[in-house]
């Protein structure tokens, strides 16, 4: 039996200001899909979610959507009123059709593997909290749409697990943004590709897209060449004199000069969506052997222990994950480390000529009223030292796949993945013998992800990275 279609979009053209973001775009949405969606940072994937609930209207072309159908939205941002607890928070937009005993129980499945308390009122939650809570509305509401964008970011490896059983028996469509490979591999039995303003559908899941990918992008650089030989041609034959005045070799010229231009404007697009990011780190001077050692360290917060007789030698070069549920002290224990804070007992040695990079989840260290350029280059200049060389800091930028007219705009304005992207820079600039990333693949695109992978498989300092992102901890 055929699956229901519930959303039809067809020759859409979304703009902004005069330049079209997607066009020409065609796409359907069935019950049942599970579906990745992925794409460049600024691919417009935010945009695609919008113009699925109907957000965002199209600029032409067509929207249809079955009579009656319901999409529901986890985004990036959630809304909070003062006393809600957290039952009414994820109750408040299920249908008036659904029975209220099937709503509580439905409330009960999600929350507890959720690990929130009904009860708490929203003004209470951490923002990790937060996030599980607008997940476990989304899947209350249990629409026929679901879009859900970074499902996992603040999620234990527990909970991912369980979420990825969940969607798998969901009756719904789903349509999901994640930089979590290992969770797109899990849910997906479908994927759409954002690329230069269209859409390219992958009939398979995400477990097999980069390697259908891969075909696809062979096979433009085939066509392209294939192209690029016929114009050769072409300009041979025009060079040996033509008689212009005849209509047929007046057509032919046109049609020349309107394919080297094509060509031209393809083969730009097809390389900056090839472009990469190439940082090398350095090598480093040998240093200390021990770069920081904890004895029968204990830590507590009133009455939670977080620490208790903890011992551990961290040496040169050791390449160290670490997991933990939300609240467990992970962030205390890098603080420690670091010398940011210091334990009820016990002792930490740290080298002397410890030099620490630390990429922080919540980008302290990044502010949204300066400029790119100021937040690489806070005491002013034109010219940042990179790795011992002398980079001008619009070409620094261009590394990690900011267009050097970004440069002055505020680093406030730039998207969740961007401003990682410009976390990494600051951070990847000039790294110490000691580089602690905590959570650095949150709203990354899988580009910047691979090139975050080759950086540090070529480091040679001591790495410690906290994260619930299998794929990359693997």
């Amino acid at each position: 039996m055929p699956e229901t279609l519930l959303l039809h979009v067809r020759d859409a053209l979304v703009t902004f200001g005069k330049k079209p973001l997607f066009e020409g775009m065609e796409f359907s949405i069935l019950e049942g899909d599970k579906i990745a969606l992925v794409g460049k940072n600024g691919a417009g994937k935010t945009t695609l979610m919008n113009l699925i609930t109907g957000a965002r209207q199209l600029d032409d072309g067509t929207r249809w959507q079955l009579e009656g159908s319901t999409i529901g939205y986890l985004q990036q941002e959630v809304p909070v009123k003062k006393g809600q607890t957290i039952r009414e928070f994820v109750k408040e937009h299920v249908r008036v059709t659904d029975e209220a005993e099937a709503v509580d129980y439905r409330v009960d499945a999600v929350l507890h593997p959720l690990d929130l308390d009904p009860d708490t009122t929203m003004d209470t939650l951490s923002g990790g909290q937060l996030r599980r809570a607008a997940l476990g509305r989304a899947l209350v509401e249990s629409p026929d749409i679901l879009l859900l964008d970074e499902p996992t970011n603040h999620l234990d490896l527990d909970i991912i697990e369980w979420l990825e059983n969940y969607l798998r028996g969901f009756k719904g469509a789903v349509v999901c943004v994640s930089h979590d490979r290992a969770f797109l591999a899990a849910m997906s039995d479908k994927v759409f590709w954002l690329d230069r303003g269209r859409m390219r559908v992958c009939p398979k899941g995400f477990k097999d897209f980069e390697d259908w990918q891969t075909m696809m992008i062979e096979q433009e650089s085939r066509e392209l060449k294939n192209r690029q030989k016929w114009l050769e041609m072409e300009e041979e034959w025009a060079s040996r004199g033509v008689p212009a005045r005849r209509k047929r070799n007046q057509k032919r010229l046109e049609t020349m000069r309107s394919e080297r231009a094509k060509l031209k404007a393809d083969v730009s697009s097809f390389k900056r969506m090839m472009a990469k990011i190439e940082i090398t780190p350095p090598e480093l001077e040998a240093g200390s052997k021990i770069i920081s050692e904890f004895t029968k360290v204990y830590k507590s917060f009133g009455d939670k222990k977080i620490l208790e007789s903890f011992s551990l030698r961290i040496l040169r070069g050791d390449r160290i994950g670490v997991l933990g549920r939300n609240g467990s002290g992970k962030t205390t224990f890098l603080k420690m480390l670091v010398g940011e804070m210091e334990p009820d007992a016990g002792t930490i040695k740290r080298a002397r000529d410890l030099n620490v990079s630390y990429f922080d989840q919540a980008r302290k260290d990044l502010r949204h009223d300066w400029s790119l350029w100021r937040n690489l280059l806070p005491n002013g200049g034109d010219y940042i030292d990179v790795m011992g060389k002398t980079r001008h800091v619009c070409g620094y930028l261009k590394d990690f796949l900011f267009d050097p007219a970004q440069a002055t705009q505020a680093a406030g304005s730039l998207s969740g993945g961007q401003k990682n992207r410009l976390m990494l820079a600051k951070v990847l600039a000039n790294p110490g013998n000691l580089l602690i990333l905590d959570e650095p693949t949150n709203d990354l695109d899988m580009e910047t992800l691979d090139m975050l992978e080759e950086i540090l498989s070529a480091y040679t300092g001591t790495l410690i990275v906290v994260s619930h992102d299998r794929d990359f901890l693997d």
